[in-house]
């Protein structure tokens, strides 16, 4: 499996771009000050380290996402349940849960996803 470990920062700032995409690299400065503080050159340092790992890419001064948030989501969701709960599903939906109170809508739609998951 591919892995597309990303820090908090990081995930905080590919977010930006996968809401965004394509972002001209200009407008992600202001937005990266905007909605995470930071300064020019910390946008500029980790864009460039996310383009060096394969996550990102900037052409021609448009940003645009390689990897899609929903592998970068699947990969830290089994990176928790494996470094946490020792691989088991079971217990981490146990833990979720606790003290949760599910909607009928929210139960529905989770038995569908374990009944598609079975198959």
């Amino acid at each position: 499996m591919e892995t597309y470990k990303l820090f908090d920062a990081e995930y905080k700032f590919a977010c930006l771009i996968w809401d965004h995409e394509p972002i001209n690299s200009t407008d992600l400065v202001k937005l990266s000050q905007t909605k995470l503080g930071w300064k020019k050159s910390t946008t500029y340092t980790v864009l460039r380290k996310l383009c060096e790992r394969g996550i990102l890419k900037n052409e021609n001064a448009t940003v645009t996402a390689i990897v899609k948030k929903t592998d970068a989501q699947k990969c830290e969701s089994q990176s928790v349940v494996e470094k946490a709960f020792n691989g088991s599903l079971p217990q981490f939906l146990t833990a979720f849960l606790v003290g949760k109170k599910l909607s009928e809508e929210e139960a529905e739609e989770l038995k569908r996803i374990i009944e598609e998951a079975a198959r």
